[in-house]
């Protein structure tokens, strides 16, 4: 079992590095974690669609990594976000098409709906990648 705790007001910095077995409760943890910075640093109006498309990444590894062990990188930036998802699988992503009918396929086109930019990073040893996000904050806020 993962027991993770948020960063307190107190010691806030300015990234969130910690590596997982994904559990039953883990993407409600860490949805609750990236809340937790958003609204520390600010940046409040981003919470929702970037907890949306954290909800997302971490799904698609609890289908497609064996294992479901994944690597999560939450990185403030000025009025910005950007967050991780990497893995050891080899395989990449694939973006659906977006059929109405389909099992599955959606969730990447939903990340790409909700955040400002999103991309894969293979590892450069090979064997895994970096499947990423941003979210950035209007003129404004942060």
């Amino acid at each position: 079992m993962n027991d993770v705790t948020g960063p307190r007001m107190t010691d806030l910095q300015p990234h969130y590095r910690a590596e997982f077995g994904l559990g039953g409760h883990s993407v409600r943890h860490l949805r609750r974690i990236l809340r937790m910075y958003l609204l520390r640093a600010g940046l409040p109006d981003l919470a929702d669609a970037a907890e949306l498309a954290l909800t997302e990444l971490l799904t698609n590894v609890v289908r497609h990594v064996p294992g479901r062990r994944c690597g999560i990188c939450i990185l403030l930036l000025p009025g910005a976000v950007r967050v991780e998802v990497s893995d050891s699988c080899a395989r990449m992503p694939v973006r659906g098409s977006g059929e109405l009918l389909a099992e599955g396929g959606r969730g990447l086109l939903l990340v790409e709906a909700v955040t400002d930019r999103w991309g894969v990073t293979p590892h450069p040893t090979g064997g895994g990648k970096a499947v990423w996000f941003e979210c950035v904050a209007k003129s404004g806020e942060g």
